[in-house]
């Protein structure tokens, strides 16, 4: 990864190989925008070598040119920031873009100086998150030679912002990192992560930073009645797990519960997809790994706040053993389920999950999912769909994620569309109509959460995985979506912006599972 390093010298004293400026988009051409230490360093050449080159400002727009004589640097790599900003400047967003497009313009740089209008701790956290994340790749099965990612990248900051400019780095230094293990996870093709693996490496990374892991294996989920996991491994050689990763903090006074899906592979089952549907079916298992990177990142940023990571891991396949459309599977905490899609697997892993999860009385709880096509095609491949039944801790949610910079909407849980998903010989089926099957598949996932809990889900479907090109600090492939959200969201809680409604008393009736609603 990238080596960060902040510093109050002048652009101009810099002995570096670029050095990178930011270039807004004016009403008469290209604008340079002053960032710490460069107001000085280049005169008014700047603008003229930007309007010969063409440059516009535009947003994710690249121009290099030679350094002016004089000055540290050998070369200047222009980036655009996009339309003028007013009095606030720009936001962390267009900073963590602008540098996310600047390092993966660089990559097999040797020394990058970044010289971004970056005035505040958290304007220089939103660089230093786009330098890691902008300069990430997935070679772990490259056999040829790739350009590394930049090997030194030095922040220049305002002398009076030094400190707390250190600090900001150190935080986006571990979110970066556990960011960028959560994209390894979903580039992994399924023959190397599978339920059992996956499970391995979570032990293993988990017990390094001192986190307290529990796996089940398939014996363990057959003893313990998880109907929902085993039904959807069953039809593949490579048996479920369900792994539990907690942070603890002697300091907290809240407990978040984050609940991932994590389907190593998806052929569909016996409902198998389309041709054309298979081939980045690897990705099923994002849920999980931004699960697994947020608790990790939690811990070693030693937030003040509980958080403990439930992950469903199985693989769908269809054989002779495989699940049936048809069906009824006894879910953990005893509830029947009748199967009439085999390719609606991801919500039946999830439900035994989070009827488990909530047995340790959590005060919130949020899942994270590839869930549905139908989100995807509501919401497109750049926004999540967040649902919840509690306004108040919905809305929680969609603040963090609006503070950690990625884009998410609320959905609606129509009571109306509830009634599809009756079966005329289990408790619940679990599959209803096909329109606003996105909100159908929340409505089953909040039959086997608790009244009363603050629950939210993130239907991440749509920008887990990049089919496209790269852009921004977004690469193709895996993008650990939801894993700032969460993060944000366990940083809020440790600072009391948590919720506020514990988890109500387990009553006769329910044995503190769930109710019916």
């Amino acid at each position: 990864m990238t080596a960060l390093t902040v510093t109050t010298t002048s652009v101009a004293s810099l002995p570096t190989e670029w050095v990178v400026i930011g270039v807004a988009q004016g009403p008469e051409g290209p604008v340079p925008v002053p960032g710490p230490g460069t107001i000085d360093a280049f005169g008014d050449e700047i603008p003229r070598l930007l309007a010969g080159l063409g440059a516009t400002g535009a947003q994710g727009e690249t121009v290099a040119f030679p350094a002016p004589t004089g000055i540290g640097p050998d070369l200047v790599l222009a980036v655009g920031l996009g339309a003028v900003a007013g009095r606030g400047g720009y936001g962390p967003e267009a900073l963590r873009r602008a540098a996310g497009v600047a390092t993966r313009t660089l990559l097999g740089a040797d020394t990058v100086a970044l010289a971004l209008p970056a005035g505040t701790a958290e304007a220089v956290e939103a660089v230093a998150l786009g330098v890691l994340l902008g300069g990430y790749s997935f070679t772990a099965y490259r056999t040829t030679t790739r350009k590394a990612p930049v090997r030194t990248v030095t922040m220049v900051v305002d002398p009076g912002c030094l400190t707390p400019a250190q600090a900001a780095v150190r935080h986006a230094q571990v979110l970066g990192r556990e960011l960028n293990r959560a994209r390894d996870l979903v580039n992994t093709p399924a023959n190397d992560l599978y339920p059992e693996s996956f499970a391995a490496t979570v032990a293993t990374v988990g017990r390094e930073h001192g986190l307290a892991v529990d796996v089940l294996d398939e014996d363990a989920l057959a003893a313990g009645g998880y109907g929902g996991i085993l039904g959807v491994g069953q039809g593949s050689v490579r048996p479920p797990r369900l792994v539990r990763i907690a942070h603890t903090h002697p300091g907290a006074t809240t407990t978040l519960a984050f609940v991932g899906k994590g389907i190593t592979y998806d052929s569909g089952g016996i409902s198998l997809k389309p041709v054309g549907a298979n081939e980045i079916m690897k990705r099923d298992m994002a849920g999980a790994a931004a699960v697994f990177a947020a608790v990790l990142a939690a811990a070693r940023l030693a937030l003040p706040v509980n958080v403990t990571g439930w992950l469903a891991l199985a693989e769908n396949m269809p054989s002779g053993s495989a699940l049936r459309p048809g069906d009824v599977l006894r879910m953990y905490g005893g509830r029947t389920v009748e199967v009439l899609n085999t390719d609606a697997e991801g919500r039946l892993v999830l439900a035994d999950a989070l009827v488990r999860a909530a047995e340790e009385r959590p005060d919130a709880i949020v899942d994270v999912a590839t869930l549905t096509a139908a989100t995807r095609f509501g919401l497109g491949d750049h926004v999540f769909a967040v649902m919840a039944d509690d306004d108040a801790f919905r809305d929680q949610v969609l603040a963090a994620a609006r503070e950690a910079g990625e884009q998410a909407w609320p959905m609606p849980l129509p009571p109306e569309l509830r009634r599809s998903l009756d079966s005329r010989v289990a408790d619940i089926a679990n599959y209803g109509e096909r329109m606003g099957g996105g909100l159908v598949a929340g409505l089953f996932l909040r039959e086997f959460v608790p009244a009363g809990v603050p629950w939210a889900h993130l239907d991440i479907a749509g920008p887990a995985f990049n089919e496209g090109e790269p852009y921004g600090y977004t690469p193709g492939g895996g993008t650990g979506c939801a894993v700032r959200t969460l993060v944000r969201l366990a940083r809020n809680a440790s600072a009391g912006e948590g919720p506020v409604r514990r988890f109500p008393a387990p009553t006769a009736d329910t044995g503190g599972r769930t109710e019916d609603r």
